[in-house]
């Protein structure tokens, strides 16, 4: 089952969102909505767990670009994670951006992101590590499908020049 056809594309308006920012100028957490943050570009990753290799990875990547990457976006990390898991995280890895909660999967189902996966020849259903900049305007600019944990920072980059 592959639900990649359903993930907005470059053009498309981004959908709308509404959740809880945790961490970064969010501190605790505070209500975010999508359209609040018009005017400038916003990176939004996908990862599928806090506190995992690949996700630390490339969370991690993010934080060491921050000085390249803060001027030039709004950054939100997004997982299925509860807050408090996410504010562990930002924690043990001094993360200065936001990472979003979405519990009830509202974000992983409206970008597309949510499919199911294999592991060990186990089928089960989990998000897709995939990032989308959405332009100022509040339109799709890039999609960064299946993410390489280490090369995220410089895709994004590439994708915000």
């Amino acid at each position: 089952m592959n639900e990649s056809s359903t993930q907005p594309q470059p053009g498309s308006a981004a959908p709308e969102f509404e959740t809880t920012a945790i961490g970064g100028s969010y501190g605790e957490g505070q209500t975010v909505r999508l359209s609040d943050l018009r005017g400038r570009p916003v990176v939004l990753y996908f990862y599928p767990k806090d506190n995992t290799p690949g996700c630390t990875t490339q969370a991690c990547g993010l934080r060491d670009g921050w000085p390249r990457i803060e001027k030039k976006a709004h950054v939100f990390g997004v997982s299925i994670d509860s807050a408090r898991s996410h504010q562990k995280f930002i924690d043990k890895f001094s993360l200065p951006f936001p990472l979003l909660v979405d519990e009830d999967h509202q974000l992983v189902g409206a970008y597309g992101v949510w499919v199911e996966k294999t592991m060990y020849g186990k089928k089960y259903m989990g998000t897709e590590r995939t990032t989308f900049i959405i332009g100022s305007d509040g339109k799709i600019k890039v999609v960064l499908p299946k993410v390489k944990p280490a090369e995220h920072l410089d895709q994004v980059l590439d994708a915000l020049d």
